[in-house]
């Protein structure tokens, strides 16, 4: 197995680190990119089991860290620069898959490697809207899989005195239970969803989906509730929809991840999305 990590492009923002996992053998595999969530990043947990294992199988995986989501390029895992979390919002978000997605259809290197008429997104959490959003609008998306996906990003602003305080403040903070930080919230991020609210409807994307479409959630959820899942399913009721008993939002994971398995809930998503894009 090809490992390429932590390969440098160019974002339209920021520079974008990028991993690649793949069978060298000069046959051209699906493409499969994905999409971590908030306040994740490509090496989160077992990732990179996941990754491994759909390059087992014969696909080519694309992971990698939004421009804006606190790493750095000398410091990948976790949040070195919250100034530039700060400043994220969904649209750069769009950009940096655009930007993924243009780097790999164009990319000589990989040329006997790749289908780039077979390319798959996967989103988990804030991700699954991302990778909606994104499959919806450009047509080079065949197949699209969320994991924990959310189904609506305007519900989670805040509202009211809190918006106004915000918007008067000018940041809010947020604490991550894991490493304590205190991470901010610029409100360009409000003004950011307001501009372009239909394009970052989610609702509005699932609905206009014309291409295969796997919603993976579980009963256990605590972040993204079953019922998230359930409702895109209902917006696109063409769309395969697998539930996992008692899974949680990362279904089972957690970092750091030091098993060599991946958890069973999250081996159970990697086998149902394997045989999703193979079926279709």
């Amino acid at each position: 197995m090809k490992k390429i990590k932590n390969a440098i492009i160019q974002g339209q923002h920021k520079p974008i680190l990028v991993d690649a996992f793949f069978k060298e053998n000069s046959q051209p595999k699906p493409i499969v990119i994905f999409c971590h969530g908030y306040k994740g990043f490509k090496d989160w947990g077992a990732w990179n089991l996941m990754a491994e294992q759909f390059s087992e199988n014969n696909y080519f995986f694309i992971k990698f860290n939004f421009s804006h989501n606190g790493g750095t390029i000398e410091q990948p895992i976790d949040f070195p620069d919250l100034e530039a979390f700060g400043q994220n919002n969904f649209t750069k978000e769009l950009d940096d898959l655009e930007t993924v997605i243009n780097w790999i259809v164009k990319n000589t290197t990989f040329s006997n490697e790749i289908d780039t008429n077979n390319i798959t997104l996967i989103g988990h959490s804030r991700g699954g809207g991302i990778v909606t959003i994104k499959a919806e609008e450009d047509n080079r998306i065949k197949k699209v899989i969320t994991l924990a996906g959310v189904s609506d990003y305007k519900s989670r602003f805040p509202k009211d005195e809190e918006l106004d305080f915000w918007r008067k403040k000018g940041v809010s903070f947020i604490t991550n239970g894991r490493t304590q930080q205190q991470m901010p919230h610029y409100f360009q991020f409000f003004e950011d969803f307001i501009a372009h609210e239909n394009r970052l409807t989610i609702k509005r994307a699932v609905e206009n989906l014309k291409i295969p479409h796997l919603i993976i959630h579980g009963t256990n959820d605590e972040t993204v509730t079953l019922k998230e899942g359930e409702i895109q399913h209902q917006w696109n009721p063409k769309s395969d929809f697998k539930v996992i008993e008692n899974a949680n939002h990362v279904f089972g994971a957690s970092h750091p991840w030091n098993e060599k398995n991946l958890p069973k809930d999250l081996q159970k998503s990697t086998t149902f999305c394997i045989n999703f894009i193979t079926q279709n």
